[in-house]
Formats: structure tokens, sequence, C-alpha cells
């Protein structure tokens, strides 16, 4: 690499590359540390939000378990063996889902996965239907597994789902690649989520308002009478969270033009919320 002054790797960015380099140099290190570098290179305008969101979604899911995501026994959808296909049928189409845990006499002893798409070849021929001739092998494991351990599992295995297991040997729950990746990248909408679109600003008695991050900075100058540019960012979230110049915590506040936005809602991934006053 040229030592020209005039190269586009400027002492800006070799001083945060050197810094970088120099956390993996095999010294002390933690994982905050970490992090605080990543949020200084997003501020810096090295990273964008949005790829610093991933890289610390990634980090998260090297320390979170299974038990952490996973859905609750109470709230999976199985399929009885002995159940009718007409009855299987009208499962999968009110859940929605792809793939169904079939259980034998109790839903602990879990006999495999059917594929919904493996019911297309029984249309017009019920009376040849048998469930267990189609299932797909159950993948099991235990609530203490890693996040990440369990996405390199699905990746090697091509399986896009797990049941959960206990201490005992009993379902204690299920788990997809979609809910991994969730950790990582927010939430991941199909066609089958529920389409009807949430209301995103609330204004409240005294005139301030209630805003989610997502609100599109257009709809928030139409409701408002603000005039924020839309060109550098679509929403309110992103539009905020450049100006405090960090991933903001709650009870921060920060004065954009004639409003002044204070965070509501926030995690460690993403600010979520604001109250917005106009002064």
């Amino acid at each position: 690499m040229s030592d020209d002054p005039g190269s586009t790797s400027g002492p800006a960015h070799r001083t945060w590359w050197d810094r970088l380099g120099h956390m993996f140099s095999g010294e002390p290190r933690n994982r905050d540390e970490l992090i605080e570098e990543l949020r200084s290179a997003q501020t810096n305008g090295l990273l964008s939000v949005n790829t610093l969101t991933m890289v610390e979604g990634a980090i998260k899911v090297t320390e979170l378990s299974v038990d952490d995501v996973m859905v609750p026994r109470a709230q999976i959808v199985m399929l009885a063996a002995d159940a009718a296909l007409s009855d299987i049928l009208a499962a999968v189409v009110v859940s929605g889902h792809s793939r169904f845990p079939v259980h034998g006499e109790d839903k602990d002893e879990v006999l495999g996965i059917l594929l919904a798409k493996d019911l297309l070849k029984y249309f017009g021929s019920a009376e040849h239907f048998d469930i267990r001739s189609i299932l797909r092998p159950a993948v099991l494991i235990p609530e203490s597994m890693r996040l990440n351990v369990l996405l390199e599992e699905f990746r090697l295995t091509r399986n896009h789902m797990a049941l959960v297991v206990n201490e005992y040997g009993g379902v204690a729950g299920l788990i997809t690649i979609e809910d991994v990746l969730e950790q990582i990248v927010g939430e991941i909408d199909d066609e089958h989520d529920d389409e009807e679109e949430p209301e995103l600003m609330h204004e409240q008695p005294g005139g301030d308002w209630l805003v989610s991050a997502l609100t599109l900075i257009e709809d928030f100058n139409e409701q408002t009478g603000a005039s924020f540019p839309d060109e550098e960012y679509d929403t309110v979230g992103g539009m905020v969270t450049s100006e405090f110049g960090h991933l903001p915590e709650v009870g921060e506040e920060v004065t954009i033009g004639d409003y002044l936005f204070h965070v509501t809602e926030a995690d460690d991934r993403r600010v979520q919320g604001f109250r917005v006053v106009r002064q």
C-alpha cells in the first residue's frame, strides 16, 4: 500500500485501523473495548449504523444460549401422527409455517419434522396418505447450546429447525435459523406475518409525540409540520442516531431544528422510540 499522503488511506483512517489492529495483536482486550472501537468507527463515518448494528448483533449471539430466544413449548404448533389429513392441512394453513414437529402418543415423543411442501403429492389422493413416510429427521439440541454454535450447525447440516430438549429429555421449545439470524439483523418479516401496519406515531394530550424510530421522516413531517430532509436518512431513528453520533441510551436527548428528541426506548443494538417536543 502506498504511503502517499494523497492516498485514500489517510492519517485518520490509518489511525483507526492501527488502533483496531492493536486490539487484535494479542495484548489484553475485552468485549467492551471492541464495541467501543466499533462505535467510534461508526461515529467517524467508517461504518454505517446498520453495519454497526449487525456487528454488535453478531457479537451478542456468542453470549446468548438457545433458551434465551427459543419458542416455548406452549407456543409450538405440533401435529399428531394419527391426525386426519384434513386436520393437518387446516393447521398448516392457519399457522402459515413451513415446518412442523410431528409427535406420537404425547408431545415428548417426536417422530420427525413435516415439511408443508411434502403434502402437495397427497392432493386428490388422500387415501394413500402416510405421514410417517414423509417425515424428516428431527434435530434435538440442549437448552444451553450457544447460538453461534447452533448457527454453525445449521449451516453445516442445512437444517432450518431444531427442537430444544430439557435435562429430562422432554421438549422445552423450538428454534429456527430465522430466530438466530434475527438476533443479528433484527426482525425478519415474511408473507405470513401480520401485514397490518402498526401506528408509529401517537400524539399526546400536551402536544408531545411518542414516535417509533421506524417512522418515515416523510410521515413525521406530514404529521408534525416539520421539514426535515429525507435524502440521506429514511427514518426518524436513522436521522436522530446520526445526530447523536453514537447509539443513544434511554434518557439521552438531542435537539434537531425546533424539535427535542428524548430517547424513551433503546437496547444495546438500536434506538427504538422517542418522545418528541416542539420547542
